[in-house]
């Protein structure tokens, strides 16, 4: 008899922990739809531009819009800095319910997030890998849209990528992400990520990859494409000048 109930208390931890991991979206293959463009205007800048669409799920179940732009001073050709803005919306919960308190239904809602970045970044070259090492510090107003509440948070991240040439059309790309809080607890998150890319033209190449998404309780699994699409606008200002 007491194995029979050890049994049975192992399989309702073991139900409720699944049941706690679908609610998060542990257990989900996600999703980020990703454009970044680089527009140069001048010999010496250039505008940064990016929007993102993350799901929950692959292709449904929104999660998070991110609109992103700066603008670019290009000290040399490894060297960049950058001061920006970002609009962040963000659908918290993974299942789509309501729960009931009291009287009242209480429906989940988002949050919104206005966000201020620096930026530099900085490019070597060893052998055939091209490095990239970014630095970023954000100042970040989030705000609950049920409470009305918000919140000023301070934010750094370190990001090194290593892209290698595979021919003249694709290449391989990895990087790894650390999110430091400036407040709190120290580490926010750590994103490891693995791609194939395509360039399609000069200006114009796609990614295809993997993101681990590391929390300090939660992980998430996400599938990524990305269109990087860089454009020279030098002499369309010209002529306006």
């Amino acid at each position: 008899m007491k194995k029979v109930i050890t049994l049975l208390v192992l399989l309702a931890t073991f139900t409720q922990t699944n049941a706690q991991s679908d609610l998060t979206g542990q257990s989900a293959y996600g999703s980020w739809f990703m454009y970044f463009g680089t527009n140069k205007i001048a010999d010496k800048w250039s505008i940064h531009t990016e929007a993102q669409f993350r799901y929950y799920e692959t292709a449904s179940n929104f999660n998070q819009l991110l609109l992103r732009t700066g603008v670019n001073y290009h000290i040399n050709p490894n060297a960049i800095a950058t001061l920006g803005y970002g609009f962040i919306e963000t659908d918290p919960t993974f299942s789509e319910f309501d729960v009931i308190g009291g009287d009242a239904l209480i429906k989940n809602n988002s949050i919104s997030e206005h966000r201020i970045f620096e930026q530099f970044i900085l490019k070597n070259k060893v052998w055939e890998f091209n490095f990239e090492h970014r630095y970023r510090l954000e100042q970040r107003f989030v705000q609950n849209n049920f409470s009305g509440i918000t919140n000023t948070l301070h934010r750094a991240r370190y990001r090194i990528q290593m892209t290698l040439p595979l021919t003249d059309i694709f290449f391989l790309n990895f990087y790894d992400e650390i999110f430091i809080n400036l407040q709190d607890d120290a580490f926010g998150q750590n994103r490891a990520y693995a791609a194939l890319g395509v360039n399609v033209t000069e200006d114009l190449s796609m990614q295809f990859g993997y993101l681990k998404n590391h929390f300090s309780e939660t992980n998430f699994d996400r599938f990524q494409v990305g269109l990087f699409y860089n454009t020279d606008l030098r002499g369309i200002f010209k002529k306006k000048k």
